[in-house]
């Protein structure tokens, strides 16, 4: 595979999970085959930026476009578009757009279509956990069997 290819791989992966925290370099570079130094230096050479620089510019646009259209609080989409700290979002928000989240917020709001509901919002980006029909393989009793073995020792 040639270098630019390889890169792309990892680009895709950024794009692909720009939300989760828990992306980390040692991961995007194994989708590019590289180790972690090799791949910063690879990747600023394709693109012109770090893969770190490059994935705060994806989260920034994230929130951008969710400060403009979702009813949501900073801090929700702070931690929607995958930032764990509410001071490090913002003071990066604030060095790309020259705007605070809020500041962003009030001179783009108001133009056009009302703003989604922020519940809508959080179950389309992710934010709410979904109930899942699981069948647990615990011993334990399942409902109104205490009851059957309380009639059972009572009887004896």
């Amino acid at each position: 595979m040639d270098k630019l290819h390889r890169m792309r791989l990892a680009k895709d992966a950024m794009d692909r999970d720009w939300a989760d925290p828990g992306l980390d370099l040692d991961a995007v570079a194994a989708c590019a085959g590289y180790s972690r130094f090799h791949f910063v230096r690879a990747f600023k050479d394709a693109y012109g930026e770090t893969p770190g620089q490059y994935l705060t510019h994806r989260r920034i646009e994230r929130a951008e476009e969710m400060l403009r259209c979702a009813n949501l609080t900073v801090t929700e989409i702070c931690t929607l578009v995958g930032f764990s700290s509410l001071g490090t979002f913002c003071a990066r928000f604030k060095a790309r757009t020259g705007l605070t989240p809020s500041e962003y917020r009030a001179k783009h709001v108001g133009r056009g279509a009302s703003l989604i509901p922020g519940c809508y919002a959080m179950l389309w980006a992710g934010g709410f956990s979904t109930a899942r029909s699981e069948k647990h393989s615990a011993a334990g009793p399942a409902y109104g069997d205490d009851r059957e073995s309380a009639d059972r020792r009572a009887e004896t």
